[in-house]
């Protein structure tokens, strides 16, 4: 049985403001690196820039709604994508 493909996303929180309801950030997977925005009241997710954005959008949005209080600006977190990128 072959192991399933995996990759390890890092997640940097460089803001999270309770006054704009945003958290902004970077993540990095394999050679990819996105900057994120998240609107929490409105649960809207921007990722840029928009190559390879659907390897990480959903995968990133299950993250922050998992993790949304315990996140910190300043603080790093990993999470785990099941595939290969």
């Amino acid at each position: 049985m072959q192991p399933k493909p995996e990759t390890i996303a890092n997640v940097s929180i460089k803001e999270y403001c309770f006054s704009k309801k945003q958290i902004k950030g970077v993540v990095k997977a394999s050679k990819f690196e996105w900057t994120f925005t998240w609107s929490f009241n409105k649960g809207l997710l921007l990722v840029n820039p928009p190559l390879g954005r659907a390897l990480i959008a959903d995968a990133l949005l299950r993250f922050l709604l998992k993790k949304d209080y315990a996140l910190e600006a300043g603080s790093e977190y990993t999470f785990t994508i099941l595939a290969k990128f």
